[in-house]
């Protein structure tokens, strides 16, 4: 007979939740071997900044068009002086002038 529905208590690994379980298994590690602790940090300051700038991205970046009704081409009401990128090495924005059309 073959089962239609496995379920984890069968196997007798989790038997509560996975979620509480895996915090658990992380908990006991990290006391039994403090060198992972700073891994922990790391890992999750990376994955905290990295989150943070694809926020920024989706929020601030003029070619990210999220109202489409209202403003279509975000990226033509940019003014020759706005700074749209993260980080910009030796350029100074306030001292462009325009030097395309109007659309």
């Amino acid at each position: 007979m073959i089962p239609t529905k496995i379920s984890w208590v069968q196997f007798g690994r989790f038997k509560s939740s996975r979620s509480a379980t895996m915090l658990s298994t992380v908990g006991r590690q990290l006391r039994n071997h403090p060198a992972l602790i700073p891994l922990f940090i790391f890992i999750g300051g990376g994955c905290t900044m990295s989150l943070t700038y694809l926020a920024r991205l989706g929020l601030r970046n003029p070619d990210v068009c999220w109202d489409k009704t209202n403003n279509p081409e975000p990226w033509n009401k940019l003014g020759p002086n706005d700074q749209y990128k993260f980080f910009a090495v030796n350029m100074d924005y306030s001292k462009l002038k325009k030097d395309r059309p109007d659309f």
